[in-house]
């Protein structure tokens, strides 16, 4: 009795003289084709392939979906944290004494008593497209009176931010050079300083010396469409100053870290072993490199220029976008405030996606992949 190996169907070998496919089961009868499947594989293969070749592109990709999922969700969150607060804007526009009737009749031309969902879809289609309503209180288009008030704002906030990046960035590159000596400390001690003072008593401050004292400042910071830009620089004098004192240590000393860090590098010791200068050695080795965490602290305070002017232009009776939402607070004009807030939360996540999306540019081994 002859002994051999133990056979079976084997799935690549020839039955009755035909092929049998690798994905027949053991039967030799062909596997039935998954199309869901297929679809799922060929839609991750070519994403999967799409980052292998092409992850700068990618990564900002992701980030742009990330944050337009995000603007979404605060979209959701704002209108819902409003309808849950209390009270009701009927009663409060025509006082205690109104009648039931009158209150359900404001309600209705208001369109309260519609669903929350069906009201929300309305005011996320309208926002979409720019148009965010009608104010209650004053009758006019939300869209218009923002628009003015948000060109007042962006004026404030780019004026302080042209003054403090750079002196930012050159006063924390000077406290590397001069670093653990009397320079280095002296802005450090002013800095943690600027730090601690919340930003309406530093503006309480500058208006007491400048605008009471010594009369040679401006306030209140009112400015309006027929002033000259000198005259407007004038008028934002106070606000710009105090915006500047607030983001300007934050950003000087993650300058410093981020340049102290870099410092210790191999390069920047190869660098010093050639006998090249303190100056020479930041500007040109160790700030090039540092560049990323600066950017996105940098951005980030650029974000709060535009969103924390709310309590500057309440201390300068700036007519901005934060004295307008304010107001509009006061007398629960809902659309104002959903409007205002969902405008502030949209430049502080796109000025952070642009922080990010500079970061991932000013990385060397992402912008050239092996």
């Amino acid at each position: 009795m002859e002994s051999g190996p133990i056979t079976g169907p084997v799935l690549t070998d020839g039955v009755a003289g035909e092929t049998v496919p690798r994905s027949a089961d053991l039967s030799g009868v062909p596997a039935k084709p998954n199309p869901a499947a297929a679809t799922g594989e060929i839609g991750g293969t070519f994403w999967r392939r799409f980052v292998l070749r092409r992850p700068l592109v990618a990564l900002i990709l992701q980030r742009l979906g990330l944050s337009v999922g995000l603007l979404f969700a605060v979209s959701l969150m704002i209108f819902g944290g409003i309808e849950a607060l209390p009270g009701d804007f009927a009663t409060t526009y025509l006082g205690q004494s109104a009648t039931p009737q009158a209150v359900e009749n404001i309600r209705k031309d208001l369109g309260l008593d519609r669903p929350w969902s069906e009201r929300y879809l309305s005011w996320l289609g309208g926002a979409v497209k720019g148009d965010f309503g009608t104010s209650w209180a004053s009758k006019n288009s939300v869209s218009e009176q923002i628009g003015n008030r948000l060109g007042n704002s962006l004026f404030l906030a780019f004026f302080a931010a042209l003054i403090s990046v750079p002196l930012a960035v050159g006063l924390g590159m000077l406290a590397v050079q001069f670093r653990n000596r009397l320079p280095d400390k002296i802005i450090n001690v002013i800095s943690l300083a600027a730090i601690s003072l919340p930003e309406f008593f530093i503006g309480y401050l500058l208006i007491m010396f400048f605008a009471v004292q010594l009369g040679v400042a401006t306030f209140p910071a009112t400015v309006y469409d027929s002033m000259t830009l000198s005259e407007r620089l004038s008028a934002i004098a106070l606000p710009v100053a105090t915006l500047v004192l607030v983001v300007l240590a934050h950003m000087m000393r993650m300058t410093r870290a981020a340049i102290l860090n870099v410092m210790s590098s191999a390069y920047v010791e190869t660098a010093e072993l050639k006998g090249l200068g303190t100056f020479r050695i930041i500007a040109r080795h160790a700030a090039p490199n540092a560049v990323a965490p600066v950017i996105n602290v940098i951005a980030l305070n650029l974000a709060y220029l535009v969103v924390g002017v709310v309590v500057v232009e309440v201390v300068f009776v700036y007519p901005g976008m934060g004295q307008y939402m304010v107001d509009a607070v006061t007398v629960r004009d809902m659309p104002v405030v959903q409007a205002c807030g969902l405008i502030f939360a949209a430049f502080y996540i796109f000025l952070n996606m642009a922080a990010d999306i500079l970061a991932i540019l000013a990385n060397p081994r992402l912008r050239h992949p092996r």
